[in-house]
């Protein structure tokens, strides 16, 4: 049973994998499927941009915003649970909060008068509004060490610096993952308004549509970004998930 159930999941990542490509490749072979929703004589697929080129410049938006996201606020949870940083964690949980505080909209009408438009502004909202569930995760990865196994490394003469690299970040992993898991998700789909600043995002083809009221197009770029978003958090869970077993076993 469990391998039927694997076997199935696996098809339908790849038929899911395939039907992606096809949308973004050659948005033309599904004309047929769009071509309800478009006005009357109008336009069925967005010809504009490139998907391609679009979808692109999207996930390169996301993947900037999420690594430096990563590494600011993992770098801030390593700070605030050592006993030198504790004192600095009411501090920390404000600056990471800036950017839930904050809609994305309001950020970059903030930040085009300093950046300009372009990636810039989308860029900084999507950094601040990553923040937090991966600082949060961090914290929960770090504060939940099993304290026998810290212990042994204490017992084997690591330093502070070799427990870190070696034992505490390997082991708070998967629980960090999670948290990376939930920013990347709200990331791309928080994207999509980086079109309004003129970034080259997918956003650029659901506005377009609906300033034309063209559904066709709502759906084009809406599906694109909903597809990338599942299975990158597939993909995200299935490696939880591998280092999640890898460190158990070596745990026990």
């Amino acid at each position: 049973m469990k391998k039927n159930v694997i076997k199935w999941s696996t098809i339908v990542r790849v038929l899911l994998v395939v039907l992606l490509i096809s949308l973004v490749v050659m948005p033309t072979w599904f004309s047929w499927a769009f071509k309800p929703f478009a006005p009357e004589n109008g336009p069925i697929i967005y010809e504009r941009a490139s998907l391609l080129s679009l979808s692109l410049s999207h996930l390169g938006l996301v993947a900037l915003a999420s690594i430096a996201a990563t590494l600011v606020a993992v770098s801030l949870a390593i700070l605030v649970t050592r006993p030198s940083g504790s004192a600095f964690l009411p501090l920390s949980r404000t600056i990471t909060n800036m950017g839930q505080t904050f809609p994305p909209v309001a950020v970059l009408a903030l930040a085009v008068p300093a950046l300009g438009f372009g990636t810039g502004p989308t860029l900084v909202a999507l950094f601040l509004y990553g923040l937090l569930p991966i600082f949060e995760n961090a914290i929960t990865g770090f504060s939940t060490l099993p304290p026998a196994t810290m212990e042994a490394a204490r017992g084997l003469g690591l330093s502070r610096w070799q427990r870190l690299i070696r034992v505490e970040i390997p082991l708070a992993l998967p629980v960090i993952l999670t948290g990376v898991r939930l920013s990347v998700v709200i990331a791309l789909g928080t994207a999509t308004i980086g079109s309004t600043v003129a970034a080259k995002t997918l956003g650029e083809v659901i506005i377009a549509g609906l300033l034309t009221n063209n559904t066709a197009y709502v759906l084009q770029g809406g599906l694109i970004v909903g597809l990338f978003a599942v299975l990158i958090y597939d993909a995200l869970v299935q490696l939880e998930a591998l280092l999640l077993a890898k460190y158990s076993i070596s745990n026990d």
